[in-house]
């Protein structure tokens, strides 16, 4: 007896007077198990059998951020007349320029040997760059001419020299530091004491006595010669 089941299959049993009955009907059971399961399956995958929604609709691009403002301009610098700082202590110069507003401060050494004004109570003023009255931004650069209190203020600023067209500057008389400085940093020099054999320490407390190449000559790279003594020495 045949039945029709799931995907067309026939099962029952088949005659037992065929020869080939037990294997025909084996094999129906099979195929109608196979396609029970493939029906199961389906029927329990939601993505097989409900239909996919459309897509939903892209959204527009976020609105554009504001321009940022624009940046405020800076509103220059306060306009002032430039005091009187010559004949004070550095220290109380710069105190007093600060109190004006002036805070972009320098100062040198007058006396031209290159000295660093390291303790500023120990120097006077002798010179100012900018006139006095005269009306500047605060933010402008004030520098000081300075010697220690217990010297005397030149008369002029002492020139810092300078191998100008790539010849030898006359050094002799300036201090050892002024005249290296003077020369292109790369310069090979030696410094000798002409008096006494002394190592050359505090170069800004000697001053040169003689130059070798002499002054004019170009200045090719060759090593220089100083000869020196202190300032309160002669050569």
């Amino acid at each position: 007896m045949w039945h029709h089941g799931v995907c067309g299959a026939r099962y029952g049993r088949a005659s037992t007077n065929h020869p080939w009955g037990d294997e025909l009907n084996t094999r129906t059971l099979t195929v109608a198990l196979a396609c029970i399961a493939t029906v199961a399956l389906v029927g329990c995958d939601p993505a097989a059998t409900e239909p996919t929604p459309d897509a939903p609709a892209a959204t527009e691009s976020a609105a554009k951020a504001p321009a940022p403002s624009a940046t405020k301009e800076e509103k220059p610098a306060e306009k002032k007349a430039v005091p009187n700082f010559v004949g004070m202590g550095l220290q109380s110069a710069q105190d007093a320029a600060q109190a004006e507003g002036f805070f972009v401060l320098t100062s040198h050494d007058s006396a031209g040997q290159g000295r660093a004004q390291a303790f500023d109570r120990n120097w006077k003023v002798c010179s100012q760059n900018m006139a006095v009255g005269k009306t500047v931004p605060t933010d402008t650069k004030l520098d000081f001419g300075t010697v220690k209190l217990e010297e005397d203020c030149p008369a002029t600023e002492a020139k810092e020299p300078e191998a100008a067209g790539g010849k030898m500057p006359n050094l002799v008389g300036k201090a050892v530091k002024v005249a290296r400085d003077a020369l292109d940093p790369s310069t090979s020099i030696t410094v000798t004491d002409a008096a006494q054999g002394r190592m050359v320490l505090m170069e800004s407390n000697w001053q040169v006595c003689t130059e070798d190449p002499a002054p004019g000559t170009a200045l090719n790279g060759q090593p220089v010669e100083f000869t020196a003594v202190k300032f309160e020495e002669s050569c």
